[in-house]
């Protein structure tokens, strides 16, 4: 499966928007950071900002909910047209219903595990997933220093897909650079949030390129 490239707009020039997401334009999806002041200590985007994007963006929308009560805002998300809607296993009391409503209104369904959240709890219910998302920080703010501690999760998340014999994907996210994408891509990932390594970069494009020649260098 090939190496997907989700730049996130978090460390994009918000007061140009457009023209920051036509500089990812050559990526797989945009990394939509949604955080609440709740469930993380930040605050970014809602619905109506979201709805927007989705209008003028050139790719599609990867939509990574770090918000509370999940199961009830989540559907909103998909509802505006995010291609993937990404939910917290910390955030949702009912999992498996969130997801199945997700994937009922169009967008791929994606669960969330924070760097302590272990995967084992979820590995019966992979197959109500479209993809798995690994946090390498801890959720809330972009630029952090990727967590080596959780390369063993990965690791073990992947062995778990693999035993399924579903095309589900794997996703990090949090401090994936050119520094650290062969430990991420070692370990079984196939898709890639990038945010300071695609905007931090004089061309965001070349950046994009380069992430993607690293990680196929890597693919087993």
């Amino acid at each position: 499966m090939a190496i997907d490239i989700n730049p996130s707009i978090l460390s994009s020039d918000f007061s140009d928007l457009r023209g920051e997401l036509a500089k990812i334009d050559t990526a797989d999806m945009a990394h939509i950071d949604v955080m609440d002041n709740h469930f993380v200590p930040n605050l970014t985007f809602g619905p109506p900002v979201v709805e927007r994007i989705q209008a003028i963006s050139p790719i599609p929308l990867d939509a990574h909910l770090m918000i509370a009560d999940a199961d009830r805002h989540a559907p909103v998300y998909a509802e505006i047209g995010c291609a993937s809607v990404t939910f917290h296993a910390e955030a949702a009391a009912a999992p498996v219903r969130l997801a199945r409503e997700l994937r009922r209104l169009g967008a791929k369904a994606s669960l969330a595990l924070k760097p302590a959240t272990p995967i084992e709890p979820f590995v019966d219910l992979l197959d109500e997933f479209d993809q798995i998302l690994i946090m390498t920080v801890e959720p809330g703010f972009g630029g952090q220093k990727f967590l080596d501690v959780c390369l063993p999760k990965i690791r073990r998340t992947r062995e778990a897909i693999s035993a399924t014999g579903l095309e589900i994907r794997l996703q990090v996210d949090g401090g994936v650079s050119a520094a650290t994408i062969d430990r991420v891509v070692d370990a079984g990932a196939d898709v890639l949030v990038a945010g300071s390594a695609v905007y931090g970069a004089a061309d965001a494009a070349a950046a994009i390129s380069e992430l993607r020649s690293l990680a196929a260098a890597h693919t087993h």
